[in-house]
């Protein structure tokens, strides 16, 4: 008797990942394509979703398929558009709500501009509402039994940090409460809602803003016991973990995966533990 051929992880799941241009985003639909899903790879940019598109297909040429749509999350129009477009393909199953925005000009409650903190809730916070709500929606609409959505936090929603962005923690805070709340509304529906929350990553978001600014940078790697930042990949192994249905009776969780970080007092010395490599960079 012939061995059945193993099933992907993902398999004959369609999962939509926002932010997908780059970071985790990219990294994840690397490995939901990996593990089976059919992917729609969404982003403002789309410069910058045709190259991670090509580099998905490039790694996964096997992928069952591979689209981009142009999003922004802000905009309950797109992100509407974006949800309902799967429904020719059966209708939303997975959702990793990744977009975000980390802004230079973000500060403490004193020097931080009202037009970037409003900006960042909007896409923050309201792109994860918005993405929730039509995730919902369709999954109703196609008769889903389960789902998955999974919302991007931060480990600075959980600890304080005295080198303040203030809009985009109070932004991530916001979203673990939505997440926590929507995870018991529709648990009986069968859609679980978890919270990711990464710690400092190795990501452009990050770097750009760090830039070449030793101390600055110092001050956030002698956190961790690791000694060094998280890799993108590192999140989007939980990710494909949190949207699979190994993960079936994890509902309402913050999912930290900060190398530990947020459990640490102080942290040894040395030369910092190795990285893994992302796919996709």
């Amino acid at each position: 008797m012939a061995a059945t051929p193993p099933r992907g992880r993902l398999e004959g799941k369609n999962a939509i990942v926002t932010g997908a241009g780059g970071g985790i985003g990219l990294e994840t639909s690397i490995l939901f394509a990996r593990e089976g899903a059919r992917v729609l790879m969404a982003d403002i940019s789309e410069p910058a979703l045709a190259k991670a598109q090509a580099k998905v297909k490039k790694i996964v040429p096997s992928a069952p398929r591979v689209e981009t749509i142009k999003c922004d999350v802000s905009k309950e129009s797109d992100v509407k558009a974006m949800i309902d477009s799967q429904d020719s393909w059966g209708g939303t199953d997975v959702i990793f709500n990744n977009a975000g925005i980390m802004h230079a000009d973000d500060a403490d409650a004193v020097d931080t501009p009202e037009k970037i903190w409003d900006m960042t809730h909007n896409i923050n916070v309201k792109g994860v509402w918005f993405g929730s709500k039509h995730a919902v929606l369709s999954m109703r609409r196609n008769k889903k039994t389960r789902g998955s959505i999974i919302n991007t936090a931060s480990v600075v929603a959980l600890v304080g940090s005295a080198t303040p962005q203030l809009a985009y923690t109070a932004s991530k805070g916001a979203v673990l409460a939505l997440t926590r709340e929507l995870a018991v509304v529709h648990a009986r529906e069968g859609f679980r809602f978890n919270a990711l929350c990464p710690a400092p990553l190795n990501t452009p978001l990050l770097q750009d803003w760090l830039g070449d600014d030793q101390p600055k940078r110092f001050r956030r790697e002698v956190h961790f016991p690791t000694g060094r930042f998280g890799e993108a990949i590192e999140q989007a192994h939980a990710v494909v973990f949190l949207a699979s249905d190994e993960s079936s009776f994890v509902n309402g969780t913050d999912f930290v995966v900060d190398g530990g970080m947020s459990r640490a007092y102080v942290t040894p010395e040395g030369p910092a533990a190795p990285a893994p490599k992302n796919l996709g960079s």
